[in-house]
């Protein structure tokens, strides 16, 4: 992510909000697979996120946050546990935090709001669905009011591009190249019907009707939007956003992979899957650009449809909003396409924070994590310190964006690390025999010169202080949950979780 120099002083909280006891209500809007491509952000110059940009008026923008893990299940559940993946042994999306033991004994973010006294109320992705021999574990257990998401997402398949099952516009390509890969199907097409009748849409309207009911107590909305996740499936007004013939593509170097070596003097990365079949055509290219464009654009509108319904309702003075993506997105940038790398590109998301009493717009430079939301929200909210928590506080930071802080962890499997800090990005990887990484990214944002065995004494230096925060021992992997194994503790949480005084 470009880095932008402080341009003022933030304005501290309102009066009321400061002085008085008044909860205030929160507001946390999380967006699926959402890197900086915001106008804010100024990751892509012809990106359109009028909403997430208004929001970001009156708010904090982090310009070097962090998640704790590059893909979404253990990003979602490192933020919603409190706890990293290094700790709760949560490593893949296939991994439930409920298999846990540390989850098990300790409250979720929303489930600690509500035993302090908050009605919790979530609708979309927040949790990482995980499919169990009881049904569909959706995080539903953690919410005093939880609805299913709903919409019509079906397509022009007439429109449709998909590497997996090797379609161009529609038309199935004889003998077609690239059609193997893991994950979720590399493809985007518009939807047949209007965008009220898409899921994400849909969503944010559910909230905004939510916005207009009375509540005895304060709440908290977990609000969350699935694109720019995979299939680019939106509709046509969004592509139309976007012309083709002046949309350029990120920056990359077919010889990217070069000094990235194992011990060997082999190079263990290739460009994936996705970006070797977008790179046969630079038409095919651009429009994957132009897709995930429009699925920003897309989530943008709906996160303003949540926010208009803020503004005009009576919680506007005394709501917290924050609005998240749950890691980075490659486009193209290191040979690839998608996240669950360590890379710069996979491990940066954005943390826009906005709280009663902010007027203006403030950059903060320093490292966050998304494991900070947990301990900040508790801080703000003035509700009873959680003192085991991974994150910290980064309220100081609101308070004074200049003040001194420290690089932040992000983990991908048992032993695997990247340490950002503001200038130096730090990657190890145990399972690569202990290979390191080292960009320095203010002469290298993109991170095409791996400095790692550079015998500069400068180099050397840094790499070793980063080191420092690299865990000395990592939890074990828990057991893959799925349909055909039974998660023995869902059963149980399910019925009997709500009883929170059992939760530290």
């Amino acid at each position: 992510m470009k880095k932008i120099l402080i341009i003022g002083l933030l304005a501290f909280y309102t009066s009321t909000f400061a002085q008085t006891n008044e909860k205030p209500n929160i507001i946390l809007i999380a967006v699926d697979d959402l890197n900086d491509w915001i106008g804010v952000y100024d990751g892509n110059s012809q990106i359109k996120t009028p909403n997430i940009d208004k929001l970001a008026e009156n708010a904090m923008v982090f310009r070097n946050a962090s998640c704790s893990g590059p893909v979404c299940g253990p990003s979602r559940s490192a933020l919603l546990s409190g706890f990293m993946p290094g700790k709760t042994g949560i490593y893949g999306n296939g991994n439930n935090m409920l298999d846990s033991k540390l989850v098990q004994e300790n409250a979720t973010l929303p489930e600690y709001f509500s035993k302090n006294g908050y009605t919790t109320i979530s609708k979309g992705k927040i949790f990482h669905k995980h499919i169990t021999e009881n049904g569909v574990d959706h995080g539903q257990w953690a919410f005093d009011i939880w609805e299913q998401e709903k919409g019509n997402d079906k397509i022009n398949t007439n429109k449709l591009y998909s590497r997996n099952k090797g379609i161009i516009n529609g038309k199935k390509i004889p003998d077609a190249k690239y059609t193997k890969g893991k994950g979720t199907q590399f493809s985007w097409a518009p939807t047949i019907e209007a965008k009220e009748e898409t899921k994400d849409y849909n969503t944010a309207e559910w909230f905004a009707g939510k916005l207009k009911d009375d509540y005895e107590k304060p709440f908290f909305m977990a609000v969350g939007i699935s694109k720019p996740h995979l299939p680019w499936f939106v509709p046509q007004e969004y592509f139309d956003m976007y012309g083709l013939d002046s949309l350029k593509i990120p920056e990359y170097r077919d010889d990217d992979y070069d000094d990235i070596l194992d011990k060997n003097g082999k190079k263990i990365f290739k460009p994936s899957v996705d970006f070797l079949w977008a790179k046969q055509d630079k038409e095919l290219f651009k429009r994957a650009v132009r897709a995930y464009m429009a699925s920003v654009s897309y989530a943008d509108d709906c996160v303003g449809v949540v926010m208009d319904a803020l503004r005009k309702s009576k919680y506007a003075e005394n709501t917290i909003v924050i609005l998240i993506g749950d890691h980075g997105w490659h486009l193209g940038e290191k040979l690839r396409f998608r996240k669950a790398e360590l890379w710069k590109e996979s491990t940066q998301t954005p943390f826009i924070l906005h709280v009663p009493g902010m007027s203006k717009m403030q950059y903060c430079n320093r490292n966050v994590n998304l494991i900070d939301i947990y301990p900040t929200l508790i801080d703000l909210a003035k509700l009873p310190a959680k003192s085991n928590l991974d994150g910290v506080s980064i309220s100081p930071l609101i308070k004074d964006p200049t003040k001194t802080w420290y690089p932040t962890l992000t983990t991908d499997g048992e032993g695997d690390h990247s340490v950002m800090s503001e200038d130096w990005h730090y990657i190890i990887r145990s399972r690569n025999g202990g290979l390191e990484e080292l960009y320095n990214l203010t002469e290298d944002p993109m991170e095409w010169n791996n400095l790692a065995n550079s015998k500069s004494k400068e180099v050397q230096k840094m790499k070793q202080y980063l080191k420092t925060f690299v865990p000395k021992n990592d939890a074990k992997r828990i057991q893959n949950s799925g349909k055909d194994k039974s998660i023995k503790y869902l059963d149980n949480t399910i019925k009997s979780r709500r009883i929170l005084s059992k939760l530290k």
